[in-house]
């Protein structure tokens, strides 16, 4: 059965009138016509009444749940004949929301609500599945995602590839993927069926809102304009409308083709650019007050936050809540939201030491 003080807590964070009441004034602003001639000004607001209308969502959920559990709590102490099926059918339906809810709670980071860049590197083919199992999950989640670049290997899979995914909470439920991703399998690319062990790195960071004052100093950025190329590097436009954008002081490269307009591409690419000089910022601050996520790591054996193993056994167990799923082709298919909950879980009790794997 839900706990009740956790039941209780939630109802005090999503409180139905307060809400109410916001979402009301935020309607009204909305309807102001001048609000529109700032088109900065009223994606916030809009973006602001997004936000509180699935609070108020949520809120009326909980209240409902409250409200059907007292009087079926009532009728059990009643001694009323057939309840307990009722209780239970009740539960069944309630306890999948109320966690979800729950660990929505648990996003209490700065820019969780935010949309999420996701980028992933190295291991051509194995970035490539990564990039799939992320577009299928944004798409079991009803996440929007743009891509917002993508750079085709030699031969098969990607270099590299951007993701925008949009959405409330967002970056509250990707930055559980943040780090080095290891895939063991039967390399389909080596003729004497050898076990390969293959390396990815996530990154993922939060749009950075408009209405968040970060320059960047145009002395400090390098740009560079170039054709689009697809696969083997065969170009995909006669234009130079791709960007590579670089920032010399940190040595950032953000690159973008995906817009066949030079233009849209620069803007894209800068934005990008914004949001991950803005993480770094952030890291750098939580590093003075002693609030280490842990030191980067490299893209080899030993320092990966999760492991996909297909050959010998098959499993995938993320090493630092210790939470593992035997079915591997659900997880490769976007079934990951029992790691972002186990993540979320362990990240709310303050995290813990990197769990030990069997090779």
């Amino acid at each position: 059965m839900p706990n009740s003080s956790a039941l209780n807590a939630s109802g005090g964070i999503f409180d139905v009138e307060s809400l109410t009441a916001q979402l009301a004034e935020v309607d009204e602003q909305a309807q102001d016509p001048e609000i529109w001639a700032d088109q900065d000004r009223a994606k916030k607001v809009m973006r602001h009444r997004a936000e509180l209308q699935q609070q108020v969502a949520t809120a009326e959920t909980l209240s409902e749940a409250g409200d059907e559990l007292e009087i079926l709590a009532e009728m059990a102490r009643d001694g009323d004949e057939g309840v307990d099926a009722e209780l239970k059918t009740a539960l069944n339906r309630l306890i999948p929301e109320l966690n979800r809810i729950e660990l929505t709670a648990k996003m209490t980071g700065e820019h969780d609500t935010a949309n999420a860049f996701a980028g992933g590197t190295e291991s051509a083919d194995w970035a490539q599945m990564l990039q799939r199992l992320y577009l299928r999950w944004c798409e079991r989640r009803g996440f929007d995602v743009e891509i917002m670049d993508e750079q085709p290997a030699e031969e098969a899979g990607i270099k590299n590839t951007v993701l925008l995914v949009k959405g409330s909470y967002a970056y509250g439920n990707l930055k559980s993927e943040n780090g080095v991703h290891r895939l063991v399998r039967i390399s389909p690319f080596d003729q004497q069926s050898r076990r390969h062990t293959s390396f990815a790195s996530v990154h993922v960071y939060p749009e950075i809102a408009d209405e968040i004052e970060f320059e960047i100093p145009e002395k400090d950025v390098r740009i560079d304009r170039y054709c689009s190329s697809g696969p083997g590097g065969q170009g995909v436009n006669t234009t130079y409308s791709a960007v590579r954008v670089v920032h010399e002081p940190t040595g950032v490269i953000v690159t973008c083709q995906n817009e066949r307009s030079q233009i849209k591409n620069l803007a894209s690419a800068m934005k990008v650019l914004k949001a991950r000089l803005f993480e770094l910022e952030i890291q750098k601050r939580e590093e003075k007050l002693d609030k280490l996520k842990g030191p980067k790591k490299d893209n080899s054996w030993g320092s990966q936050i999760r492991s996909y193993v297909l050959q010998p056994y098959r499993m995938v167990k993320d090493l630092r809540t210790g939470h593992e799923v035997g079915n591997t082709d659900r997880v490769l298919d976007g079934d990951i939201d029992s790691f972002i909950e186990a993540f979320l879980h362990w990240q709310a009790q303050g995290g813990g030491v990197v769990v030990g794997e069997a090779e």
